[in-house]
């Protein structure tokens, strides 16, 4: 008889949520992915680097090529000079680059601070280490910080605060005031700050990526980790990377080496050489999903669902309350059946969830997509 490591994970709500949205033959807004292709000159690089013979192992942590791109995009965006060759590391995913941080960090006994509603990810990768997850709720419905109580949570078993910005589900994005108010609260301590910063050139109304690697104090106790997938519009090729100070990501790499030693070598290839020739993609990114923000916004504004708003990420949370009054899972499946559009539900990110009437929409999605959910929303 095998006792579960895991006893409160099943299959993910992304999955049974696409699964239902196959099954109904529903617009499917919710597992975060673009319905729409990469840039063709990045495609073109992958294609090139595959045929020139670049099949084989990547470095442990990544190519030269391509920690120098991320190096140089650091510096300029965030103000941090990071070492090539001691601070970067590249991973198959930003989920894998959590993992390796969290068990590289924490060990049994510890507790690590997580806000709710948290990314599925967080919790298993801190139980498999034996420690413990200490949710703290996010205000409602701005998803802000309540600082005082992460104080009022802190105890000697505080080994690693997780923060999320932009914020997946919400969107909300945290400031400067949220970064001093962090930096102040781990200072004088051995607390290690894991910043999941995945979505970090997609910030709207002209507002700035508040990234800790823009805060010198947090930068030299902190764990940073970005996507390729989700500012190049490729989740399937699963890259990420990890930004770290050398003492950090040289514990970082020991779990990084044997979870999976490298990362996927043409698509490293690829991303170094389209960083270097089209060095404008992530500046352009706000106003490309800016676009398609307020495009969905627009189609949802005749509905009966009360749009929440939106400053960073590509997710849209909307109140069903005026259509059911219902649980959001629940309201989830019956949405999938009968409304012919799937969504995700907020209870799965939570420990102990409150009692909304909320769901999370996907807008990283082509306009046919956009127009044809809108239009089955809009009939509830």
């Amino acid at each position: 008889m095998i006792s579960t490591k895991l006893p409160k994970v099943g299959t993910t709500i992304f999955s049974v949520m696409s699964q239902l949205a196959l099954e109904h033959k529903a617009v499917n807004l919710g597992q975060g992915f673009p319905d729409f292709e990469p840039p063709q000159p990045l495609r073109d690089a992958l294609t090139r680097a595959m045929n020139e013979g670049r099949n084989q192992y990547a470095p442990m942590h990544g190519i030269a090529a391509l920690r120098e791109q991320i190096a140089a995009k650091t510096e300029r965006l965030y103000g941090r000079k990071v070492d090539v060759d001691s601070e970067i590391t590249v991973t198959s995913g930003a989920t894998e680059a959590l993992f390796s941080a969290i068990a590289a960090v924490v060990r049994a006994g510890d507790e690590v601070i997580v806000f709710d509603p948290a990314y599925d990810s967080y919790e298993p990768a801190i139980e498999l280490q034996g420690a413990r997850a200490v949710h703290i709720p996010l205000t409602v419905p701005a998803f802000g910080v309540d600082w005082q109580r992460v104080r009022d949570a802190l105890t000697s078993k505080t080994r690693m605060i997780l923060i999320n910005s932009p914020h997946n589900p919400s969107g909300a994005v945290l400031s400067a005031a949220d970064l001093e108010e962090l930096a102040a609260i781990v200072r004088d301590t051995d607390i290690v700050v894991l910043s999941d910063e995945v979505y970090e050139h997609i910030v709207y109304d002209g507002a700035q990526h508040e990234s800790v690697l823009r805060h010198p104090e947090l930068a030299e106790r902190s764990i940073v980790i970005s996507s390729f997938g989700k500012t190049y519009h490729c989740t399937g090729w699963k890259v990420g990377y990890a930004v770290a100070p050398k003492a950090l990501s040289a514990e970082f790499r020991k779990v990084h080496q044997y979870l999976t030693f490298c990362t996927f070598h043409p698509a490293q290839v690829a991303f170094a050489e389209f960083m270097a020739s089209h060095p404008e993609h992530y500046l352009e990114l706000p106003a490309f999903y800016q676009a398609k923000r307020d495009r969905f916004r627009a189609l949802l504004k005749p509905s009966r669902f009360k749009l929440l708003d939106v400053l960073g990420g590509y997710f849209q949370l909307v109140d069903y309350s005026a259509i059911r009054d219902e649980d959001d899972l629940a309201f989830s499946r019956w949405l999938v059946q009968h409304g012919g559009v799937a969504a995700i539900p907020l209870t799965p990110f939570y420990d102990s969830a409150p009692n909304t009437r909320l769901l999370r929409l996907c807008f990283a999605k082509s306009d046919a997509t956009m127009d044809a959910a809108a239009e089955r929303l809009g009939q509830l």
